[in-house]
């Protein structure tokens, strides 16, 4: 079985370009395949392939400045999802384009999977899927807006035109937002915040560490999770779903 490790940490890298060569040779030497983004603010990527080297490439990972409680989802697959292994240097890990938002020193509430579902059920809770509107079509939360963006660096103009849309209603408001691993929704309550927005909070490990510790019977989740690589799409169990390529 090919074993999956999607991650990603905030935190500063004072030369992210120092760190790429003895990555990438570390991933190739172990078998593993897929793509790593290294930049300014912090690390982000999916990586796959046997165990032990995925454990290998983890524990370099983790010995990175900053990296030590770095955020790992994992899951398995009978094929490896990915044709090459790619390390490349960006100037954001996730691109939103908004100078100044820094998701380490910003971030809203992280809230757990197992107490997601509660805050959900409040009234007051706006509800905002921050992925792409192809990704939203696959599946989503119950009750979740859909920006209907092409891209992440489209959301903040988003919800810049549509913020009083939102509150409208609301006396005491609270932002909850997901995406697929934790890192866009992030992002993004760092930028609601320093939009003004108060209450703002997100989902632990995206919805990948949702569809992990949520059984079936009480989750919220409809249909099934889009992922960037051969799979496709996941279902519940974490499982290549219908939209496998």
């Amino acid at each position: 079985m090919i074993r999956i490790a999607a991650l990603y940490r905030f935190t500063p890298f004072a030369d992210p370009a120092a760190l790429r060569g003895p990555l990438a040779r570390l991933c190739c030497g172990a078998g593993v395949r897929g793509t790593l983004l290294l930049a300014g603010e912090g690390i982000n990527g999916t990586i796959a392939g046997p165990a032990e080297g995925v454990g290998r490439v983890l524990a370099h990972v983790r010995g990175l400045p900053g990296c030590a409680d770095l955020d790992v989802k994992e899951s398995w697959s009978e094929v490896m999802p990915f044709g090459r292994m790619k390390v490349r240097l960006k100037r954001e890990i996730v691109t939103m384009g908004v100078e100044g938002i820094d998701a380490r020193r910003d971030a809203g509430v992280y809230v757990p999977a197992a107490e997601w579902n509660a805050l959900l059920a409040d009234p007051e809770t706006i509800l905002i899927d921050t992925r792409n509107a192809y990704e939203v079509a696959e599946g989503t939360f119950a009750g979740a807006v859909d920006p209907g963006i092409g891209t992440f660096r489209a959301f903040p103009e988003w919800f810049r035109a549509n913020r009083e849309r939102l509150l409208a209603g609301k006396r005491a408001p609270k932002f909850a937002m997901f995406c697929t691993g934790g890192i866009r929704c992030e992002k993004a309550t760092a930028f609601l915040k320093a939009e003004g927005m108060e209450d703002v909070r997100h989902l632990q490990g995206g919805i990948l560490k949702y569809l992990e510790e949520v059984p079936r019977g009480e989750s919220l989740w409809r249909g099934e999770c889009f992922v960037f690589d051969e799979r496709g799409a996941v279902d519940h169990d974490l499982a290549p779903g219908g939209g496998v390529i």
